[in-house]
């Protein structure tokens, strides 16, 4: 069998027989396609059946050495994987040459996080005479002090906001509820946008439950957030690339830093794993030891200082 048949027949099998989208079958397809292009470049002329673990490996350290990121090795490799499992399910060879090949090592990504200041700087520079300012305002406060992902923020509906008691109700990822305190700054720039000027817009039908509205009243979508977030960075003179999800990621950072309980962060964020929010500690962790470096007059890392 040659490289272009089995991908053809890789292809049918993606399609019709594991329903997968174009997309998805034309990156998998890439992924080998990639390695069939690397035995050529080094002159071995050896079919898809004929491969053999070292093979993979010495594929999987040569994509390495050019940068790969790990990301996109494992992403690679994970295309390999599905095509030689679709050869051991047409009983085409009788032994997977990627059974023992390991994923290469993922590194946490550390989120891009605002310091209290840079926070402050956007929330003050905001001009508050425009009514989208307000909103805008409202929207910063509610990321923020929630640390809600930029969807839970969209999705907000009135009925979920119980001022009296000072929570959110939050809908997160696979329908999952969970209450969520909101501080009083939040919560009063919430009400004043609410009262002020969510009431002067033309609402469109349909829209009425939703919290966040644009100016011709219909739902505030996540691209939408996203240049509002863009937009007041930029006014208040922060470099830093960040998103909606910034916000989400400095609410539990400063929470962390300032003492917090793990599992209370944990249930604010609405992870499904205490791992997940882990990240936060070690971010933590990273932060004390520059501020030590930065700040403490004898202190060298990786070295001992003698008196």
């Amino acid at each position: 069998m040659t490289w272009s048949n089995a991908l053809l027949s890789f292809r049918a099998y993606l399609l019709l027989e594991r329903a997968m989208s174009t997309h998805t079958v034309e990156a998998y397809l890439s992924d080998v396609g990639k390695f069939a292009q690397y035995l050529e470049l080094k002159g071995l002329v050896v079919g898809p059946l004929e491969i053999e673990a070292s093979h993979l490996q010495a594929f999987i350290l040569w994509i390495g050495d050019f940068g790969l990121e790990a990301t996109s090795q494992a992403r690679l490799l994970s295309g390999l994987k599905a095509f030689y499992k679709f050869l051991m399910v047409e009983d085409l060879i009788d032994r997977n040459p990627t059974t023992l090949l390991d994923s290469p090592a993922l590194r946490r990504k550390i989120p891009e996080v605002l310091s209290y200041e840079e926070i402050r700087l956007m929330l003050e520079g905001i001009d508050l005479s425009d009514p989208l300012g307000v909103r805008n305002r409202a929207i910063l406060e509610t990321l923020y002090a929630c640390g809600l992902r930029v969807s839970e923020l969209t999705e907000l509906k009135i009925r979920q906001i119980h001022a009296e008691q000072g929570f959110l109700q939050v809908i997160g990822k696979n329908n999952k509820e969970r209450l969520v305190p909101i501080g009083g700054d939040a919560l009063r720039q919430l009400q004043l946008y609410l009262q002020h000027v969510r009431t002067q817009l033309e609402i469109k039908r349909g829209q009425e439950q939703y919290v966040f509205l644009n100016r011709r009243g219909s739902k505030m979508t996540r691209v939408m957030v996203f240049y509002v977030v863009k937009e007041c960075a930029a006014a208040a003179g922060i470099q830093k690339s960040i998103s909606p999800h910034s916000f989400r990621h400095s609410f539990a950072t400063h929470l962390v830093e300032g003492g917090a309980d793990l599992k209370a962060v944990q249930d604010m964020l609405g992870h499904e794993s205490i791992t997940t929010t882990e990240i936060y500690t070690h971010m933590n962790a990273e932060y004390l030891k520059e501020t030590i470096r930065l700040f403490h007059p004898r202190v060298q890392w990786g070295k001992r200082v003698e008196d």
